[in-house]
């Protein structure tokens, strides 16, 4: 496990012999020792893997166990030297009966056996003829000369002699998960941060598929990380195909998967964050409320294995600069579709609550409000209603460029909304002289006047419309405070609180995409390539925008990564700046991302008395600000701890 949170898992299917056990102690240790030359924490082996699964009658032979049994005792011994915690699959006896276990072995020796609770004896299926069922079982077990703790009821708990950390694991086998409460579950609830699966699941058309969603599944509602080994080539075709499955899951998001029907055994590696395991389930409090003894008192056996240290960077792991985007550009899409519905279906709902039949949308053709018109006029015709409903109202000002002002009326003139422009110049400058604030001082407030003089305009015809204003500000600009207090902050109902700035970028090409007005496809390409800016200060020579947002304050990209790490991981800064360091490398250096997240974190403790009384707004992903919902903050909360763990971070 590394400093961070990590640890290191890893899925080996090897190449059986059938009724071999000596050559596949071999087999297995010398994935064993690849593995751990890769930093692995757990390595783990498909069920059987030491006779293999499918030696049917064979497994009656003693001549069989007796070899299992050796088999064991090498592979054990072979842990001595390694960091690696090794899992294999073996049947074993106890009490004059047969079980099929998983045999855990770390330095040199069996530190426990869990046996498969429910056997398979239906269909192609036939354990039942052989082994004995685990369920419920406990107490210790003889395993050649020693005598180790067995049962279903074990927990495993690694720790390291260097403090680095430590996880715990729980095991079950193929069947096991496929009931409708796996072992797993309550190895989970009990404290196993991660479910080890020994498996020998055949193949059948479809079925992998469904394997695969099963155990993603399996890992989201364990709020655990999911390893699954299955059997593969070696293995009888008498009857059954038996591809190799080697299935590495976290929270539902699969990690690693290896390549089935392979001539080579081969191993899955993944890097599993404990932390974000461990985070999640202490803010799902519903996690923690299902942790109830078993009816006789019982609870899970904790096994301590204390593991050498194994620090590792991260190279089983992806980190994804995006956070807020799906890699895979068709579920991007449809991921999209789906947000601009949920925004859509809230701004209707309340548009029907209210009985409003106009709306007013301030649009300056940025990113945000041209996000809200959108997602206005998508409800709107979901309703039904007339889109010259829609005011929408460009108010050019001291900084408004020829660019954003064009794209503001095509915009507008290409959705058929009724159109107006409402220059606030005269008025703001007329404010100037009532409270006395020399115009050429470009101050904040010169800039905050005009924000707030554009947000009174579209109140004041809110009411003069008996209409709703729509608020553009978004997630991003929310957690940085980046807008007037009582002026672009303030709305009626505000479509884009929890949509941050990466995402609404997205969505407006998305539009873009699939629109086919080809005017207002280049208009909406052009409003997502245009510099992000209030335009609040006046334009350079050339009548370019001068105020860059992201000159100011840092790049959204790098905001909005920090904003995912922080609020959906409970990670700290010294763990957020690696992982910036990593998704980043080649585009920020450590001392550009340093300096942002030092923003960051300042700007996000001192602005958050605007967003205790932000305006309503619907929620359209895990993260959100509002006060009601999401994130609940003392206003006058102190930054210093955050800061100081940047000072002597353990990051260096």
């Amino acid at each position: 496990m590394n400093g961070y949170g990590y640890a290191r898992v890893a899925s080996c299917t090897p190449t059986v012999r059938l009724g071999d056990p000596a050559a596949n102690a071999a087999a297995i240790i010398s994935a064993l020792e690849e593995a751990s030359a890769r930093h692995a924490d757990i390595l783990v082996f498909p069920e059987l893997s030491v006779t293999g699964y499918t030696c049917a009658d064979l497994f009656g032979q003693s001549a069989l166990r007796e070899g299992a049994v050796s088999a064991l005792t090498e592979i054990a011994l072979a842990t001595g030297d390694l960091a690696t915690v090794c899992v294999v699959g073996a049947p074993l006896q106890r009490n004059n009966r047969l079980y099929n276990c998983a045999v855990v072995m770390a330095n040199g020796k069996i530190e426990g056996v869990v046996p498969k609770s429910f056997l398979p004896n239906y269909g192609e299926f036939y354990e039942k003829r052989w082994f004995a069922s685990g369920h419920n079982t406990n107490g210790t077990i003889e395993v050649g000369n020693n005598t180790v703790p067995f049962g279903t009821d074990l927990l495993f708990r690694c720790h390291a002699a260097a403090n680095r950390g430590d996880f715990k694991f729980g095991i079950e086998i193929c069947e096991d998960l496929w009931v409708p409460v796996p072992p797993g579950t309550r190895l989970a609830v009990a404290g196993a941060d991660i479910i080890l699966n020994l498996s020998a699941t055949d193949e059948l058309t479809g079925k992998h598929d469904y394997l695969v969603n099963l155990i993603r599944n399996q890992s989201a509602r364990c709020r655990s990380a999911y390893v699954y080994a299955s059997a593969g080539l070696g293995e009888s075709s008498t009857d059954l195909a038996f591809s190799g499955n080697g299935i590495i899951a976290e929270n539902g998001t699969l990690l690693a998967e290896s390549r089935r029907y392979c001539l080579e055994p081969q191993t899955v590696f993944a890097d599993i964050d404990i932390e974000s395991l461990r985070n999640d389930r202490i803010h799902f409090s519903s996690f923690g409320d299902n942790h109830d003894p078993e009816p006789n008192g019982q609870t899970c056996r904790e096994i301590r294995i204390a593991t050498k240290e194994n620090d590792f960077e991260l190279e089983y792991r992806n980190i994804s600069p995006y956070p807020f985007l799906d890699p895979d550009p068709a579920k991007l899409q449809a991921r999209c579709d789906e947000i601009s519905s949920i925004q859509a279906w809230g701004l209707l709902q309340r548009l029907r609550a209210t009985g409003c039949r106009k709306a007013v949308v301030g649009i300056s053709g940025g990113l945000d409000s041209t996000l809200a018109l959108l997602v206005t006029v998508k409800a709107f015709d979901m309703l039904g209603m007339d889109r010259k409903g829609i005011i929408g109202i460009t108010m050019p000002g001291f900084g408004t460029t020829g660019r954003t002002h064009r794209n503001a009326v095509t915009l507008m003139a290409r959705l058929g909304v009724t159109n107006m422009e409402i220059p606030i110049a005269k008025a703001v400058t007329g404010h100037f002289e009532d409270i006395g604030h020399n115009p050429d001082k470009h101050d904040v407030t010169y800039e905050n006047s005009q924000a707030r003089e554009r947000t009174q305009i579209l109140m004041d015809m809110a009411n003069k419309e008996n209409a709703m204003v729509i608020g553009t500000g978004d997630l991003s600009e929310l957690a940085l405070g980046w807008c007037t207090y009582n002026g672009d902050q303030m709305s009626m109902y505000a479509v884009n609180t929890s949509v941050p700035k990466t995402l609404v970028r997205y969505l407006v090409e998305g539009y873009a995409r699939n629109t086919s007005d080809k005017a207002l496809r280049d208009t909406l390409s052009d409003v997502t390539e245009t510099p992000v800016s209030p335009e609040l200060l006046p334009a350079d020579a050339n009548g370019n925008i001068a105020q860059v947002t992201e000159d100011l304050v840092g790049p959204y990209e790098l905001h909005d990564f920090f904003l995912h790490a922080m609020l959906r991981h409970g990670f700290g800064p010294d763990k957020i700046l690696m992982l910036a360091d990593m998704a980043f490398a080649g585009k920020y250096d450590r001392e550009t991302i340093l300096r942002w997240l030092r923003t960051f974190y300042r700007r996000f403790f001192s602005q958050q008395f605007k967003r205790s009384c932000m305006p309503d707004g619907v929620k359209v992903g895990s993260i959100c600000l509002s006060p009601r919902g999401d994130w609940r903050m003392p206003s006058d909360a102190t930054v210093s701890l955050w800061m100081e763990q940047l000072d002597k971070g353990r990051y260096d």
